[in-house]
């Protein structure tokens, strides 16, 4: 037991930080290829930090794991808004100003009740993936445009602006971009490994694993990031991160794990779990709406019932 737990911890630490290195070669990389600020936002940053969601997903199923391929996609946009943008809010009331991000939140919501429609039947084939695959590289198409067509005067622009860190040599930018390609797939077999050991050892399932330990574990990029914009007043950055993260994960990661290989739903995830993630995205889509019309913060009350929602969810789980 020991040794999986530490097989966990370290292949945890170590795509944690494998991801956060190969966001920062790839957005500089990108940058100095001469791609558009709102590019490198949208879609590099965006894209990035479901890396590891992604790359888990991909060496999971091929191990014979979708299951913990699924939960880690549902239970990371769980995480994302319950706890992340939770706590980001808590830190600093939202202020939604972004016309790009303000686009993204209903399509959120279309792409997870899309995803429902493709579980109805209670498998996700491979045909299912490549249609969630497809629909992935759609919305990179739709991002790339919106990139380069966004008004300059968009605030999302000066905030990824800021971010961005332009200190960074081009050899270095490389050197950490190859390095987060190698690294990424080490860290998540060894974390997949611990993982599955964990969960035979304690009778779990790899589903409920994948909502809980893991889906934490690859969403500590989003929740530094989240908290750091935050305090930084970077409210539009903080949102568009967590709403680009979730839709990748969802056309992404199950896109990935369904293509390898055919699975089946298991029984109730739908009218539970994946219920339970829905009605997070619903109630961010109808908070926002509200004070985007008002003109106002989402208040830190909003961001302390979601953080309650979700470890409410969590001890569920584990119930």
């Amino acid at each position: 037991m020991f040794e999986a737990v530490a097989y966990l911890i370290v292949g945890l630490a170590l795509l944690v930080y494998s991801a956060d290195k190969f966001v920062l070669g790839a957005a500089a990389t990108a940058s100095y290829l001469g791609v558009s600020t709102m590019v490198v936002g949208l879609i590099i940053i965006g894209f990035g930090t479901s890396a590891p969601e992604m790359v888990v997903s991909a060496i999971a199923a091929m191990k014979g794991n979708p299951g913990l391929a699924l939960g880690n996609a549902v239970g990371s946009n769980i995480t994302n808004i319950g706890l992340v943008l939770g706590v980001g809010i808590m830190v600093s009331p939202l202020l939604i100003s972004s016309n790009t991000v303000k686009r993204e939140l209903p399509i959120l919501l279309l792409i997870t009740l899309f995803v429902l429609l493709l579980m109805w039947d209670g498998v996700q084939s491979q045909l299912d993936g490549a249609v969630l695959i497809a629909s992935m590289f759609s919305l990179t198409l739709w991002m790339a445009w919106v990139g380069l067509k966004q008004s300059k005067n968009d605030i999302l622009k000066d905030e990824i602006e800021a971010e961005m860190n332009h200190d960074i040599s081009k050899k270095a930018a490389w050197m950490w971009l190859l390095f987060g390609m190698i690294m990424l797939p080490v860290a998540s077999h060894i974390m997949v490994h611990g993982a599955t050991t964990i969960a035979k050892m304690m009778g779990m399932s790899d589903v409920i694993i994948g909502l809980t330990i893991v889906a934490l574990g690859t969403s500590l990029p989003e929740l530094s990031a989240t908290i750091a914009c935050m305090k930084k007043k970077e409210h539009d950055l903080a949102l568009g991160n967590i709403v680009g993260s979730n839709m990748f994960n969802l056309l992404g990661v199950l896109g990935i794990s369904a293509s390898i290989k055919s699975y089946e739903i298991p029984k109730d995830f739908i009218s539970t779990d994946y219920l339970f993630m829905l009605d997070l995205t619903l109630a961010l889509l109808i908070f926002s709406l509200v004070y985007v019309v008002r003109k106002k913060p989402i208040p830190r009350i909003v961001g302390l019932l979601l953080v309650i929602s979700y470890f409410v969810y969590m001890i569920w789980l584990f119930i």
